[in-house]
């Protein structure tokens, strides 16, 4: 017989033999899911920041643009700037400053490593604690290509969410790890992960809940039938004893609440009964509920921001939102044998609570960013009920991935285009007037743009649609005070800018109109009024330069050499200026300190490129 012709040798293991391996099959099904998401989210790198937010978060905040230090440590810990309390965000922030000082580029590629990272951690986590390495995929690949999570990905402003999700990852892997042998270092670990996250955004506080749905899927530690369950199963526990052992974590999340609610209530930012009564609130958050299933599987018309209805639903659609919510919560509780179902479900129910709008904030009805942590339990739900079912059928597992391909390339092709949007500030604004209606911060946003560009005759109109929508709209009123001053009408402007401080308690936006006010009652030589409302905003903005500048001159108009010198000694200490020297260099020639005047008008030359034009603008201001 002839001789077989020899085979070729076996070079390494084929792709196959390693997705067989367990070790080798996580590295490279991570390293696609963090491939594919660098890929697709890789346009935010060359995005601008954000008109919203942004600023105050990054742009303008002159302790984040300070970058890290002893001193912005101890304000992230002790600020409530912002209406809020996440001082591990902020020292996120400032360590993108310190690191790429104010270039979009860098902050947008931390927040783009963040959802990497959040993407491969949910994928380890998942395969870790079900034992189903592709199922786990499927979830990570759609948390990861989903549209709806662009606004977190996109939008430097929402660092907070990335954060606050890794570390609710993390502790959730810190949790498997206790369960497989309980001991305080390993609960203190998990406490101290949930800390950081609570530290980065609050919205993580329901992890108590959702551990608790893991204790009965997928670790099965809850024993659901009676007293014999818990025989033969050591690890099983009943409710009562698995609740008293998430009573510490239960006191970081009440901390988290408490310290959040103070920060809100600071700046105003949750809305008032009497805005937003406690019916309104229960009707939108049970129809917001519904929209966010139907983003989940029709993800369109996705915007930067939903207005709040101004007018009340119809009761038909919240009773008819309400009995879906029924119907499906009745599905998931009868179908127990399959208990992934009712912790997806529960997940998505839960972790929304605190941003339902139960307790209000903002002008959101609802966001996009709020479903970063909420959608995972639906992708979870999804997934596993879809595998499952397809198991029983007998549909080939090859038609199943190639229905999987075909969502995930779908959802691809949304989240590129939606990428887009974020990538021009008019864009983004102009899309939401697109895709909402009555959106009066959409119209906000777009005036805003075009106010960077220098154009206030065309950004007048959309101030103006936005008050007409939105009358008791802080920021279309405030710029139509500030556009009448521009032209010269100074009664109209006092009416604008003092609405503005009745409408709210936002610290900048008030700030900004005693500033302005300051300077309108300075121009019509009325001093003490424009003192008061010098003082008033450099108290509520103390490193306001333009503040102290002002109550500076109104000071040296009135005689206070003694408060002029020490506002303009403020001012400087906040930011150094020619033209702030040469005001200050005024004051010491009035006090006969003639050598310190001379110092002072040499360090504005030493500063200033156009010495000349500084004088002319020390002079003028001086002379108004």
């Amino acid at each position: 017989m002839p001789a077989a012709a020899p085979q070729p040798a076996k070079i390494g293991p084929s792709a196959a033999d390693i997705l067989r391996l367990p070790v080798e099959r996580t590295v490279v099904l991570g390293s696609l899911l963090a491939l594919a998401t660098l890929l697709l989210y890789a346009p935010v790198v060359h995005h601008p920041f954000v008109n919203y937010d942004d600023d105050r978060y990054v742009i303008k905040n002159s302790h984040v643009t300070a970058g890290l230090s002893w001193e912005g440590v101890k304000w992230a810990f002790t600020s409530y700037e912002e209406s809020n309390w996440h001082p591990l965000t902020w020292l996120s922030h400032m360590l993108d400053c310190e690191l790429f000082k104010l270039d979009p580029a860098g902050h947008h590629s931390s927040n783009l490593l963040l959802h990497g990272l959040n993407v491969v951690a949910l994928f380890w986590l998942l395969q870790q604690a079900t034992g189903y390495p592709w199922r786990s995929f499927m979830v990570a690949a759609l948390f990861a290509l989903h549209p709806i999570n662009v606004e977190s990905v996109a939008w430097v402003a929402e660092r907070k969410n990335l954060l606050s999700m890794l570390f609710f990852l993390l502790s959730l892997g810190s949790y498997r790890w206790y369960v497989l042998r309980p001991n305080w270092r390993r609960y203190a670990t998990l406490a101290c992960l949930f800390a950081l996250a609570a530290m980065a955004k609050p919205q993580v506080i329901t992890l108590p809940f959702v551990l608790l749905l893991w204790d009965y899927w997928p670790f099965e530690r809850l024993a659901v039938a009676n007293a014999a369950s818990v025989e033969g199963h050591p690890s099983r526990r009943r409710l009562s004893w698995l609740v008293r052992e998430k009573v510490p974590l239960c006191v970081i999340s009440v901390i988290s609440g408490v310290l959040t609610v103070k920060a809100e209530m600071t700046g105003d930012a949750v809305g008032s009964l009497a805005r937003y009564a406690f019916s309104v609130r229960a009707e939108n958050a049970v129809v917001s509920y519904v929209r966010y299933l139907g983003k989940a599987f029709w993800p369109s018309h996705l915007a930067v921001l939903y207005p709040y209805p101004l007018t009340p639903f119809p009761v038909p659609q919240v009773i008819g939102a309400l009995l879906l919510l029924f119907g499906i919560s009745f599905f998931v509780v009868r179908e127990n044998d399959r208990r992934y179902l009712l912790v997806g479900w529960l997940w998505f129910l839960g972790t929304l609570v605190p941003m339902i709008g139960i307790v209000q904030v903002g002008a959101q009805a609802m966001a996009d960013r709020y479903a970063y942590l909420p959608f995972v339990g639906c992708f979870l739900l999804v997934t596993w009920g879809v595998a499952d079912g397809a198991q029983q059928l007998k549909i080939p597992s090859g038609l199943v991935m190639a229905g999987s391909f075909a969502v995930l390339l779908a959802l691809a092709v949304v989240t590129h285009r939606q990428i887009g949007y974020w990538g021009d500030n008019l864009k983004l604004w102009s899309h939401a007037l697109e895709v909402t209606s009555g959106n009066f911060a959409a119209e906000d946003g777009v005036g805003g743009w075009w106010l960077e560009q220098g154009r206030l005759e065309d950004a007048i109109p959309h101030y103006r649609a936005a008050a007409a929508m939105h009358p008791s709209d802080p920021i279309s009123n405030f710029n139509l005070g500030f556009y009448a001053q521009q032209h010269g009408d100074f009664e109209a402007a006092v009416q604008q800018y003092s609405k503005v401080l009745r409408l709210t308690k936002d610290p900048r936006l008030n700030a900004e109109a005693h500033l302005n006010l300051g300077f309108i009652y300075n121009h019509l030589g009325d001093l003490d009024h424009a003192r008061e409302n010098f003082q008033a905003a450099a108290q509520l903005l103390p490193r306001k330069v333009l503040a102290w500048i002002g109550l500076g001159i109104v000071s040296q108009k009135s005689g206070d050499f003694n408060l002029a010198l020490e506002s303009y000694t403020q001012a400087l200490a906040i930011q150094r200026s020619d033209v702030g020297y040469l005001l200050l260099a005024v004051v010491l020639d009035r006090r006969g300190q003639h050598d310190q005047a001379e110092s002072a008008r040499q360090s504005a030359k030493a500063l200033s490129e156009d010495f000349r034009a500084a004088r002319q603008t020390a002079d003028h201001l001086l002379a108004q």
